[in-house]
């Protein structure tokens, strides 16, 4: 913002106040003026702009869809659309929305060629079963079908001992 200053031989007295209170006025101007950029993000632009710019990128809020997804998948739509119909593609989608680590297997041997399996775990899955249906709905490839399986993670410990052998060769010549 600007600065007013006075020249400092009228810096006293009641020119104080008004300086102030000038000082005020223009960033007051300066804010409304500054308004209409700072609506353009959907990050941090109120609701009704949000909306206004959902709409233009073909985004609709599904039910309970809390506010912080609903902004995060306006802001990355062309990014999505982009990616889209692409293994990498889908991959990069789930990272940007906060789904995580996802394994996508296209043409998998002994399955129908249209099945598309998506590897999530149990919590991803749980978690964001509507959102994943919206992301297959929207971005998903068309005529294909859609499988999920559950990845575990399971711990596994090894102890390792040392084995000892003796052995002896007997050669028997003729």
């Amino acid at each position: 913002m600007i600065k007013l200053d006075l020249p400092f031989w009228s810096n006293k007295g009641s020119s104080k106040p008004l300086i102030k209170t000038a000082q005020l006025y223009w960033e007051r101007i300066a804010n409304s003026l500054l308004w209409p950029l700072t609506q353009t993000d959907p990050e941090t632009c109120t609701l009704t702009i949000l909306n206004f710019i959902a709409y233009q990128r073909d985004i609709t809020r599904f039910d309970g869809e809390p506010l912080w997804l609903f902004r995060l998948r306006v802001k990355y739509a062309y990014a999505n659309a982009q990616d889209a119909g692409s293994v990498a593609g889908i991959k990069r989608i789930f990272e940007r929305l906060g789904i995580g680590y996802v394994e996508v297997d296209e043409r998998t041997p002994d399955r129908d060629w249209d099945v598309i399996v998506l590897r999530l775990s149990d919590n991803q899955l749980s978690q964001n079963s509507a959102l994943l249906r919206v992301l297959l709905e929207q971005y998903g490839r068309t005529c294909r079908r859609y499988e999920f399986e559950i990845l575990v993670s399971v711990g596994i410990s090894m102890t390792t001992i040392e084995f000892n052998n003796t052995w002896s060769l007997d050669k028997a010549v003729y």
